[in-house]
Protein backbone atom coordinates (compact mmCIF):
# COMPACT_ATOMS: atom_id res chain seq x y z
CA UNK A 1 0.00 0.00 0.00
CA UNK A 2 1.99 3.12 -1.04
CA UNK A 3 -0.69 5.69 0.58
CA UNK A 4 -2.58 5.87 3.58
CA UNK A 5 -5.91 4.59 3.32
CA UNK A 6 -8.12 6.76 1.31
CA UNK A 7 -11.52 7.52 3.27
CA UNK A 8 -14.57 6.92 1.13
CA UNK A 9 -18.31 6.69 1.23
CA UNK A 10 -18.50 2.58 1.26
CA UNK A 11 -15.91 3.17 4.81
CA UNK A 12 -19.55 2.76 7.06
CA UNK A 13 -21.12 -0.25 7.75
CA UNK A 14 -23.92 -1.72 5.64
CA UNK A 15 -27.08 -0.79 7.04
CA UNK A 16 -26.52 3.00 7.00
CA UNK A 17 -26.97 2.46 3.16
CA UNK A 18 -29.85 0.40 3.39
CA UNK A 19 -31.43 2.76 5.45
CA UNK A 20 -30.09 5.67 3.43
CA UNK A 21 -32.02 3.71 -0.11
CA UNK A 22 -35.30 3.16 1.94
CA UNK A 23 -34.87 6.96 2.89
CA UNK A 24 -34.34 7.77 -0.93
CA UNK A 25 -36.95 5.90 -2.09
CA UNK A 26 -39.58 7.37 0.40
CA UNK A 27 -38.26 10.46 -0.80
CA UNK A 28 -37.03 11.34 2.22
CA UNK A 29 -35.00 14.66 2.17
CA UNK A 30 -35.79 15.72 5.65
CA UNK A 31 -33.28 17.93 7.82
CA UNK A 32 -31.98 15.66 10.62
CA UNK A 33 -29.92 16.29 14.09
CA UNK A 34 -27.52 13.54 15.64
CA UNK A 35 -25.67 13.65 18.86
CA UNK A 36 -22.19 12.16 19.50
CA UNK A 37 -22.08 11.77 23.21
CA UNK A 38 -20.48 8.81 25.36
CA UNK A 39 -21.94 7.10 28.36
CA UNK A 40 -18.61 5.45 30.28
CA UNK A 41 -15.35 7.27 31.36
CA UNK A 42 -12.58 4.87 30.09
CA UNK A 43 -9.65 3.53 32.67
CA UNK A 44 -11.80 4.16 35.21
CA UNK A 45 -10.75 8.12 35.15
CA UNK A 46 -12.64 11.18 35.79
CA UNK A 47 -12.91 12.74 31.82
CA UNK A 48 -11.66 12.55 28.59
CA UNK A 49 -10.10 14.24 26.22
CA UNK A 50 -11.73 15.27 22.53
CA UNK A 51 -9.84 13.90 19.55
CA UNK A 52 -9.48 13.85 16.13
CA UNK A 53 -12.46 16.73 15.05
CA UNK A 54 -10.34 17.73 12.00
CA UNK A 55 -9.81 14.46 10.86
CA UNK A 56 -13.49 13.79 10.95
CA UNK A 57 -14.47 17.62 8.68
CA UNK A 58 -11.51 17.12 6.26
CA UNK A 59 -13.32 13.39 5.68
CA UNK A 60 -16.73 14.65 5.88
CA UNK A 61 -15.46 17.40 3.03
CA UNK A 62 -13.84 15.45 0.45
CA UNK A 63 -16.46 12.18 1.01
CA UNK A 64 -17.67 11.06 -2.30
CA UNK A 65 -18.37 7.52 -3.83
CA UNK A 66 -16.12 6.31 -6.68
CA UNK A 67 -16.76 4.54 -9.37
CA UNK A 68 -15.60 1.00 -7.95
CA UNK A 69 -17.13 1.78 -4.56
CA UNK A 70 -20.38 1.89 -6.62
CA UNK A 71 -19.81 -0.96 -9.00
CA UNK A 72 -19.41 -3.07 -5.41
CA UNK A 73 -22.71 -1.64 -4.16
CA UNK A 74 -24.12 -2.91 -7.31
CA UNK A 75 -23.02 -6.00 -6.86
CA UNK A 76 -24.50 -6.39 -3.42
CA UNK A 77 -28.10 -5.77 -4.79
CA UNK A 78 -28.14 -1.69 -4.28
CA UNK A 79 -30.81 -0.01 -6.82
CA UNK A 80 -29.89 1.75 -9.91
CA UNK A 81 -31.71 5.14 -8.74
CA UNK A 82 -29.87 5.10 -5.40
CA UNK A 83 -26.59 4.19 -7.44
CA UNK A 84 -27.41 7.30 -9.28
CA UNK A 85 -28.00 9.41 -6.05
CA UNK A 86 -24.31 8.33 -5.04
CA UNK A 87 -22.54 9.10 -7.80
CA UNK A 88 -23.20 13.05 -7.13
CA UNK A 89 -23.27 12.33 -3.20
CA UNK A 90 -21.31 15.26 -1.35
CA UNK A 91 -22.11 15.73 2.49
CA UNK A 92 -23.85 18.90 2.30
CA UNK A 93 -24.50 19.37 6.11
CA UNK A 94 -23.50 21.03 9.44
CA UNK A 95 -21.47 20.26 11.95
CA UNK A 96 -21.58 22.14 15.96
CA UNK A 97 -18.46 20.57 18.25
CA UNK A 98 -16.56 21.21 21.22
CA UNK A 99 -12.52 22.62 20.28
CA UNK A 100 -10.71 19.86 19.79
CA UNK A 101 -8.50 18.79 22.66
CA UNK A 102 -11.06 19.87 25.53
CA UNK A 103 -11.81 18.06 28.42
CA UNK A 104 -15.54 16.24 27.80
CA UNK A 105 -17.69 14.25 30.37
CA UNK A 106 -19.91 11.56 29.95
CA UNK A 107 -24.42 11.85 28.49
CA UNK A 108 -23.33 15.23 27.27
CA UNK A 109 -23.41 16.12 23.32
CA UNK A 110 -19.71 16.07 22.39
CA UNK A 111 -20.81 17.20 18.84
CA UNK A 112 -23.84 17.58 16.65
CA UNK A 113 -24.53 16.64 13.11
CA UNK A 114 -26.99 17.83 10.72
CA UNK A 115 -27.93 16.96 7.55
CA UNK A 116 -30.65 15.92 5.40
CA UNK A 117 -31.45 12.54 6.68
CA UNK A 118 -29.68 10.10 4.13
CA UNK A 119 -26.45 12.08 4.37
CA UNK A 120 -26.61 12.51 7.98
CA UNK A 121 -27.08 8.86 8.05
CA UNK A 122 -24.56 7.63 5.92
CA UNK A 123 -21.63 9.29 7.71
CA UNK A 124 -22.55 8.26 11.24
CA UNK A 125 -20.14 5.16 11.11
CA UNK A 126 -17.34 7.35 9.84
CA UNK A 127 -17.52 10.19 12.98
CA UNK A 128 -17.80 7.71 15.64
CA UNK A 129 -14.80 4.97 14.58
CA UNK A 130 -12.56 8.76 13.84
CA UNK A 131 -13.84 10.43 17.36
CA UNK A 132 -14.06 7.74 19.59
CA UNK A 133 -10.51 6.07 19.08
CA UNK A 134 -8.64 9.47 19.15
CA UNK A 135 -10.21 10.40 21.99
CA UNK A 136 -9.55 7.35 23.81
CA UNK A 137 -5.84 7.48 22.86
CA UNK A 138 -5.37 11.30 23.68
CA UNK A 139 -6.70 10.09 27.38
CA UNK A 140 -4.40 7.83 27.55
CA UNK A 141 -1.94 9.86 26.88
CA UNK A 142 -3.33 13.14 28.96
CA UNK A 143 -3.04 10.41 31.66
CA UNK A 144 0.53 9.43 31.34
CA UNK A 145 1.69 13.54 31.05
CA UNK A 146 -0.08 14.22 34.32
CA UNK A 147 2.23 11.92 35.81
CA UNK A 148 5.28 12.13 34.06
CA UNK A 149 5.11 16.03 34.74
CA UNK A 150 8.09 17.82 32.47
CA UNK A 151 9.84 14.61 31.32
CA UNK A 152 9.52 13.88 27.69
CA UNK A 153 7.22 11.30 26.59
CA UNK A 154 7.93 9.27 23.23
CA UNK A 155 5.05 7.42 21.24
CA UNK A 156 6.94 4.03 20.73
CA UNK A 157 3.39 2.35 19.58
CA UNK A 158 3.57 1.52 16.04
CA UNK A 159 4.81 -1.43 15.95
CA UNK A 160 2.11 -2.79 18.49
CA UNK A 161 -0.88 -1.02 16.76
CA UNK A 162 -4.07 -2.32 15.41
CA UNK A 163 -2.95 -1.92 11.54
CA UNK A 164 -3.55 1.79 10.20
CA UNK A 165 -4.61 2.80 13.51
CA UNK A 166 -1.10 3.73 14.53
CA UNK A 167 -1.20 6.39 12.58
CA UNK A 168 -4.09 7.95 14.14
CA UNK A 169 -2.69 6.76 17.67
CA UNK A 170 0.34 8.89 16.68
CA UNK A 171 -1.42 12.40 16.35
CA UNK A 172 -3.91 11.47 19.50
CA UNK A 173 -0.71 11.02 21.60
CA UNK A 174 0.76 14.57 20.78
CA UNK A 175 -2.81 15.76 21.54
CA UNK A 176 -3.20 14.39 24.77
CA UNK A 177 0.57 15.90 26.04
CA UNK A 178 3.38 13.64 24.16
CA UNK A 179 6.19 15.43 22.85
CA UNK A 180 7.39 13.14 20.11
CA UNK A 181 6.90 10.11 18.26
CA UNK A 182 8.79 7.14 16.01
CA UNK A 183 6.27 6.81 13.50
CA UNK A 184 8.12 8.82 10.79
CA UNK A 185 5.15 9.07 8.36
CA UNK A 186 2.91 11.16 11.54
CA UNK A 187 5.81 13.09 12.41
CA UNK A 188 5.96 14.25 8.38
CA UNK A 189 2.27 14.76 8.31
CA UNK A 190 1.80 16.12 11.77
CA UNK A 191 4.77 18.04 11.84
CA UNK A 192 5.56 16.80 15.10
CA UNK A 193 8.86 15.27 16.50
CA UNK A 194 10.17 12.26 15.02
CA UNK A 195 12.16 10.42 17.99
CA UNK A 196 14.12 7.29 17.83
CA UNK A 197 17.06 5.12 19.24
CA UNK A 198 18.42 2.18 18.27
CA UNK A 199 17.25 -1.87 18.46
CA UNK A 200 19.04 -4.79 20.19
CA UNK A 201 19.69 -6.02 16.58
CA UNK A 202 22.09 -3.20 15.20
CA UNK A 203 24.50 -4.47 18.49
CA UNK A 204 23.80 -7.78 18.27
CA UNK A 205 24.99 -7.51 14.15
CA UNK A 206 28.43 -6.46 15.18
CA UNK A 207 31.02 -9.42 16.95
CA UNK A 208 31.07 -7.03 20.34
CA UNK A 209 29.06 -3.78 21.93
CA UNK A 210 31.74 -1.27 21.92
CA UNK A 211 31.99 -1.44 18.08
CA UNK A 212 28.15 -1.05 17.52
CA UNK A 213 28.42 1.73 19.82
CA UNK A 214 31.67 3.34 18.17
CA UNK A 215 29.74 2.91 14.74
CA UNK A 216 26.41 3.78 16.08
CA UNK A 217 27.99 7.46 17.20
CA UNK A 218 29.91 8.10 14.36
CA UNK A 219 27.46 8.05 12.06
CA UNK A 220 24.56 9.39 13.83
CA UNK A 221 26.10 11.88 16.31
CA UNK A 222 23.62 14.08 16.96
CA UNK A 223 20.83 12.99 19.05
CA UNK A 224 22.78 9.63 19.53
CA UNK A 225 21.30 7.40 22.30
CA UNK A 226 22.56 4.14 23.03
CA UNK A 227 20.51 1.14 24.05
CA UNK A 228 22.56 -0.71 27.25
CA UNK A 229 20.59 -3.31 27.91
CA UNK A 230 21.50 -5.97 25.28
CA UNK A 231 24.09 -8.08 27.17
CA UNK A 232 24.33 -6.83 30.96
CA UNK A 233 23.54 -3.44 31.55
CA UNK A 234 25.91 -2.17 34.70
CA UNK A 235 28.50 -5.01 33.28
CA UNK A 236 28.71 -4.12 29.81
CA UNK A 237 26.16 -1.38 28.30
CA UNK A 238 26.90 1.31 30.88
CA UNK A 239 30.41 0.82 31.06
CA UNK A 240 30.84 0.99 26.90
CA UNK A 241 27.95 3.83 26.83
CA UNK A 242 30.79 5.74 29.18
CA UNK A 243 33.27 5.22 26.75
CA UNK A 244 32.08 6.10 23.54
CA UNK A 245 30.34 9.41 25.79
CA UNK A 246 33.86 10.55 26.22
CA UNK A 247 34.99 9.69 22.54
CA UNK A 248 31.84 11.42 21.21
CA UNK A 249 33.54 14.37 23.32
CA UNK A 250 36.94 14.41 22.08
CA UNK A 251 35.55 14.77 18.65
CA UNK A 252 32.92 17.76 19.37
CA UNK A 253 30.12 15.92 20.14
CA UNK A 254 27.74 14.69 23.39
CA UNK A 255 26.18 11.72 23.87
CA UNK A 256 22.32 12.64 24.31
CA UNK A 257 21.09 9.74 26.44
CA UNK A 258 21.16 5.70 26.68
CA UNK A 259 17.87 3.79 26.84
CA UNK A 260 17.06 1.59 29.03
CA UNK A 261 14.49 -1.70 27.73
CA UNK A 262 14.40 -4.46 30.43
CA UNK A 263 15.06 -5.45 33.70
CA UNK A 264 14.26 -3.22 37.15
CA UNK A 265 13.89 0.55 35.71
CA UNK A 266 14.40 2.06 38.80
CA UNK A 267 17.18 0.07 40.39
CA UNK A 268 18.98 0.33 36.68
CA UNK A 269 18.12 4.38 36.08
CA UNK A 270 19.64 5.15 39.80
CA UNK A 271 22.81 2.91 39.04
CA UNK A 272 23.05 4.31 35.53
CA UNK A 273 22.61 7.87 36.95
CA UNK A 274 24.90 7.32 39.71
CA UNK A 275 27.77 5.85 37.09
CA UNK A 276 27.37 8.97 34.58
CA UNK A 277 27.87 11.81 37.30
CA UNK A 278 30.76 9.93 38.13
CA UNK A 279 32.04 9.93 34.63
CA UNK A 280 31.07 13.46 34.08
CA UNK A 281 28.09 12.78 31.84
CA UNK A 282 25.37 14.34 33.82
CA UNK A 283 23.93 16.42 30.71
CA UNK A 284 23.48 12.20 29.16
CA UNK A 285 19.95 11.69 29.84
CA UNK A 286 18.30 8.12 30.70
CA UNK A 287 15.52 6.94 28.63
CA UNK A 288 13.32 3.63 29.42
CA UNK A 289 11.16 1.83 28.17
CA UNK A 290 9.08 -2.17 27.83
CA UNK A 291 5.48 -1.52 28.45
CA UNK A 292 5.00 1.31 30.32
CA UNK A 293 1.24 2.40 30.71
CA UNK A 294 0.59 5.87 33.47
CA UNK A 295 0.65 3.33 36.30
CA UNK A 296 4.20 2.10 35.75
CA UNK A 297 5.69 6.10 35.11
CA UNK A 298 3.97 6.83 38.75
CA UNK A 299 5.44 3.87 40.27
CA UNK A 300 9.07 4.82 39.00
CA UNK A 301 8.41 8.25 39.53
CA UNK A 302 7.02 7.30 43.41
CA UNK A 303 10.60 5.94 43.67
CA UNK A 304 12.56 8.69 42.57
CA UNK A 305 13.81 6.92 39.37
CA UNK A 306 15.42 9.31 37.76
CA UNK A 307 14.40 8.89 34.35
CA UNK A 308 14.45 11.69 31.74
CA UNK A 309 12.52 10.21 28.68
CA UNK A 310 10.02 7.77 28.65
CA UNK A 311 9.12 5.21 25.86
CA UNK A 312 5.69 4.16 25.68
CA UNK A 313 4.19 1.68 23.10
CA UNK A 314 1.55 -0.63 23.57
CA UNK A 315 -0.99 0.34 26.37
CA UNK A 316 -0.80 4.01 24.60
CA UNK A 317 -2.00 3.18 21.10
CA UNK A 318 -4.26 0.27 21.67
CA UNK A 319 -6.00 1.88 24.60
CA UNK A 320 -5.34 -0.53 27.63
CA UNK A 321 -7.04 -1.89 29.08
CA UNK A 322 -10.87 -0.18 28.28
CA UNK A 323 -9.69 -0.58 23.86
CA UNK A 324 -12.50 1.40 22.94
CA UNK A 325 -14.58 4.55 23.85
CA UNK A 326 -18.27 3.88 23.44
CA UNK A 327 -19.27 7.11 21.97
CA UNK A 328 -22.63 7.04 20.45
CA UNK A 329 -24.17 8.39 17.93
CA UNK A 330 -28.25 9.09 18.90
CA UNK A 331 -30.89 11.13 16.56
CA UNK A 332 -32.08 14.10 18.42
CA UNK A 333 -33.97 15.70 15.53
CA UNK A 334 -36.21 14.89 12.21
CA UNK A 335 -38.35 17.05 9.94
CA UNK A 336 -37.69 19.82 12.37
CA UNK A 337 -39.26 18.05 15.05
CA UNK A 338 -37.36 16.80 18.45
CA UNK A 339 -36.87 12.89 18.27
CA UNK A 340 -36.74 10.60 21.25
CA UNK A 341 -35.29 6.92 21.79
CA UNK A 342 -36.54 5.73 25.49
CA UNK A 343 -35.24 2.47 27.19
CA UNK A 344 -36.49 0.65 29.43
CA UNK A 345 -33.32 3.02 31.71
CA UNK A 346 -33.62 6.44 32.21
CA UNK A 347 -29.96 5.97 31.22
CA UNK A 348 -30.58 4.94 27.97
CA UNK A 349 -33.51 7.29 26.99
CA UNK A 350 -31.70 10.01 24.50
CA UNK A 351 -32.40 13.99 24.86
CA UNK A 352 -34.43 15.42 22.21
CA UNK A 353 -33.48 18.41 19.87
CA UNK A 354 -30.91 20.74 19.52
CA UNK A 355 -29.01 21.15 22.45
CA UNK A 356 -26.35 23.23 23.76
CA UNK A 357 -23.57 22.30 26.90
CA UNK A 358 -22.74 24.99 29.37
CA UNK A 359 -19.48 24.88 30.85
CA UNK A 360 -19.66 26.18 34.81
CA UNK A 361 -16.48 27.88 36.14
CA UNK A 362 -15.85 29.04 39.42
CA UNK A 363 -14.51 32.72 40.42
CA UNK A 364 -10.88 31.88 39.95
CA UNK A 365 -11.61 30.41 36.40
CA UNK A 366 -11.46 26.55 37.54
CA UNK A 367 -13.79 24.18 36.18
CA UNK A 368 -16.30 23.91 38.82
CA UNK A 369 -17.33 20.50 38.14
CA UNK A 370 -20.51 20.79 36.16
CA UNK A 371 -21.11 20.50 32.49
CA UNK A 372 -25.37 21.84 31.85
CA UNK A 373 -27.29 20.27 28.80
CA UNK A 374 -29.58 23.59 27.67
CA UNK A 375 -31.77 23.80 24.49
CA UNK A 376 -29.85 25.62 21.82
CA UNK A 377 -31.78 28.73 22.73
CA UNK A 378 -31.51 28.84 26.19
CA UNK A 379 -28.44 31.61 27.25
CA UNK A 380 -27.61 29.73 30.02
CA UNK A 381 -28.92 27.59 32.76
CA UNK A 382 -29.40 28.81 37.00
CA UNK A 383 -30.67 25.40 38.10
CA UNK A 384 -30.12 21.80 36.55
CA UNK A 385 -30.97 18.53 37.27
CA UNK A 386 -29.54 15.04 36.91
CA UNK A 387 -31.10 13.72 34.11
CA UNK A 388 -31.72 10.53 35.72
CA UNK A 389 -32.30 11.23 39.38
CA UNK A 390 -34.67 14.47 38.99
CA UNK A 391 -34.71 14.69 42.41
CA UNK A 392 -31.03 15.95 42.43
CA UNK A 393 -30.56 18.97 41.30
CA UNK A 394 -27.72 22.32 41.53
CA UNK A 395 -28.07 26.10 41.82
CA UNK A 396 -25.82 28.01 39.23
CA UNK A 397 -26.86 30.82 40.12
CA UNK A 398 -24.08 33.75 40.07
CA UNK A 399 -21.71 31.21 38.14
CA UNK A 400 -19.60 31.75 34.96
CA UNK A 401 -20.89 29.80 32.35
CA UNK A 402 -19.00 28.89 29.02
CA UNK A 403 -21.29 28.11 25.96
CA UNK A 404 -18.99 25.17 23.92
CA UNK A 405 -20.50 23.63 20.92
CA UNK A 406 -19.58 26.45 18.06
CA UNK A 407 -20.57 25.66 14.63
CA UNK A 408 -17.53 24.08 12.72
CA UNK A 409 -18.66 22.67 9.56
CA UNK A 410 -21.43 24.61 6.97
CA UNK A 411 -22.84 23.36 4.08
CA UNK A 412 -20.56 21.02 3.82
CA UNK A 413 -17.25 23.16 4.14
CA UNK A 414 -15.09 23.84 7.16
CA UNK A 415 -15.52 26.24 9.40
CA UNK A 416 -12.88 25.61 11.71
CA UNK A 417 -9.50 27.45 10.98
CA UNK A 418 -7.02 24.42 10.98
CA UNK A 419 -4.43 25.34 14.14
CA UNK A 420 -0.84 23.20 14.28
CA UNK A 421 -1.30 19.98 16.53
CA UNK A 422 1.09 21.98 19.13
CA UNK A 423 -1.26 24.10 19.56
CA UNK A 424 -4.13 21.68 19.85
CA UNK A 425 -2.12 19.87 22.81
CA UNK A 426 -1.42 23.41 24.24
CA UNK A 427 -5.21 23.72 23.98
CA UNK A 428 -5.70 20.71 26.03
CA UNK A 429 -2.67 21.23 28.32
CA UNK A 430 -4.95 24.74 29.46
CA UNK A 431 -8.10 22.81 29.82
CA UNK A 432 -6.66 19.90 32.17
CA UNK A 433 -4.91 22.42 34.20
CA UNK A 434 -8.43 24.41 34.85
CA UNK A 435 -9.78 20.90 36.24
CA UNK A 436 -9.17 20.13 39.82
CA UNK A 437 -6.72 17.18 40.59
CA UNK A 438 -9.71 14.92 41.84
CA UNK A 439 -10.64 14.77 38.67
CA UNK A 440 -7.75 13.64 37.39
CA UNK A 441 -6.56 10.72 40.24
CA UNK A 442 -6.03 7.48 39.00
CA UNK A 443 -8.03 6.12 42.29
CA UNK A 444 -11.69 6.95 42.90
CA UNK A 445 -11.76 10.21 40.83
CA UNK A 446 -14.40 12.76 41.65
CA UNK A 447 -17.73 12.69 39.68
CA UNK A 448 -17.42 15.59 36.85
CA UNK A 449 -22.03 16.39 37.38
CA UNK A 450 -23.77 16.50 34.02
CA UNK A 451 -27.20 18.03 34.31
CA UNK A 452 -29.87 19.27 32.22
CA UNK A 453 -32.34 22.20 31.93
CA UNK A 454 -35.65 22.44 33.25
CA UNK A 455 -36.69 23.30 29.77
CA UNK A 456 -35.03 19.75 28.38
CA UNK A 457 -35.94 17.74 30.99
CA UNK A 458 -39.88 18.80 30.50
CA UNK A 459 -39.55 18.62 26.93
CA UNK A 460 -37.86 15.01 27.43
CA UNK A 461 -40.28 13.69 29.53
CA UNK A 462 -43.10 15.42 27.27
CA UNK A 463 -41.85 13.29 24.96
CA UNK A 464 -41.21 9.79 26.78
CA UNK A 465 -44.58 10.36 27.91
CA UNK A 466 -45.93 10.79 25.33
CA UNK A 467 -45.05 7.43 23.45
CA UNK A 468 -45.07 5.62 26.25
CA UNK A 469 -48.80 6.67 26.42
CA UNK A 470 -49.21 5.02 22.99
CA UNK A 471 -48.31 1.88 24.19
CA UNK A 472 -50.53 1.28 26.77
Amino acid sequence: MSEIFKITGIYTDLYQLTMGQVYYQDRRRDWTGYDYFFRKLPFGGGYVVFAGLIDVLEALADLQFTSDDLDFLRSQGFKSEFLNYLKDFRFRGTVYSVPEGDIVFPTRPVLRVEGNIIEAQIVETLVLNMLNFQSLIATKAARMRWVAGNRVLTDFGLRRAQGLGGYHASRAAMVGGFDSTSNVKAAADFHVPAAGTMAHAFIQSFDDELTAFRHFAEGMPVGCVLLVDTYNTIESGLPNAIRVAKEMEASGHKLNGIRLDSGDLAYLSKRSRYMLDEAGLRYVKIAASNQLDEYVIKSLLDQQAPIDIFGVGTSLVTGQPDAALDGVYKLCLADNKPRIKISETLKKTTLPDRKQVFRVLDQNGMFYGADAIALNDEKRVDHMFDPFEPYKSLSLRGLKQEPLLDKVMGNGQILLEQKPLKEIAGYCHERLAKLPDEYKRFQNPHNYKVGVSKTLMDLRDELKNKFEGELI
